[in-house]
């Protein structure tokens, strides 16, 4: 059994999430992993621990991660792969399931364990049930939640790297990248972070979000947010963990402000310690948080801040 790894990066890095998937794939056999764009990148996967094989393609098209020709080109290297995966972020999510309609196959989304190499758990209904589903299809077309498994070592491989490339997908009909707008932050990812520190429909506006910054800065921590909160306008959707959102798994995750809802605690319940503050001591959120306290976090948080200092 060989699988095929789609190892997506942003600013000459391999995600984190990328090397969970090379980590799940390696349990199912040998692992190629497949790199588009920049040579150096490339360099970089040839060294991740269980990669025996890195497949490189360089073009315009590939540049950005277009679902169109970047499914193409995964197709087009189909036959030799048992398993086709990619990490359960917004690139994968966005050319893996592409690529199981190119291959007539089911795709199987946000796995969280395998258990054989036809076998996979994923979560259903929020999170709230696992359901162990079983493929007969020919190709497996996977998409890896990172969070439930650990990153590849990126030092210790050796694998040899080839050029590869796809007629087809050097132009991208469908579609064509405008722009991206990124926000300038010095905090660390929110998906990789250590810490997080995050707030809710309790925040109350954009302004008050910021009481939060001191505390983040203190802690070393991300930002993140509930859905209301960032409907209502108080942070950019970047910022958003859930069901619809991203999903993180720190060491520490605090809670200010968010009632619960089934569709945030979706994106954060594998937290290793919760901690939330709520006025409502009905809050949902106190049914999956470590650590509670009934309070005003307009209090709190500027006593945590000024208790962190002193320390």
């Amino acid at each position: 059994m060989t699988a095929l790894v789609l190892l997506d990066h942003e600013n000459g890095h391999i995600k984190k999430a990328a090397l969970s998937a090379v980590t799940a794939a390696a349990d199912l056999g040998e692992v190629h992993g497949l790199v588009v764009g920049d040579a150096s990148v490339a360099q970089a996967a040839a060294s991740i621990a269980g990669v025996t094989r890195v497949l490189h393609a360089q073009g315009a098209a590939y540049e950005h991660f277009l679902a169109e020709p970047l499914a193409s080109l995964i197709v087009s290297l189909a036959s030799q792969y048992d398993h086709i995966i990619a990490a359960a972020n917004a690139v994968g999510r966005n050319v893996l399931p592409r690529v199981a309609a190119l291959l007539d196959v089911q795709p199987i989304p946000d796995v969280v364990a395998v258990i054989e190499k036809d076998t996979f758990i994923r979560p259903i209904y929020a999170g709230n049930a696992l359901a162990t589903v079983r493929s007969t299809d020919a190709k497996k077309v996977l998409t890896i939640r990172g969070v439930a498994f650990d990153a590849a070592a990126t030092q210790g491989g050796s694998a040899t790297i080839e050029n590869v490339a796809d007629e087809k997908g050097t132009e991208a009909d469908f579609s064509r990248f405008e722009a991206v707008h990124l926000t300038d932050s010095k905090r660390p990812d929110l998906e990789a972070a250590r810490v997080v520190v995050s707030g809710g429909r309790g925040m109350q506006s954009e302004e008050k979000f910021h009481i939060l910054d001191p505390l983040a800065d203190i802690l070393g921590a991300a930002i993140g947010a509930s859905r209301a909160a960032v409907d209502a306008g108080f942070v950019s959707n970047e910022c958003q963990i859930g069901q619809t959102g991203r999903i993180v798994a720190p060491e520490l995750y605090m809670a200010f402000g968010i009632s619960g809802a089934i569709q945030h605690l979706a994106g954060m319940k594998d937290s290793r310690v919760i901690v939330a503050v709520n006025k409502d001591p009905e809050a949902p959120i106190f049914q999956a948080a470590d650590y509670g306290m009934v309070a005003d976090l307009f209090d709190v948080v500027p006593q945590l801040v000024t208790a962190l200092t002193k320390s």
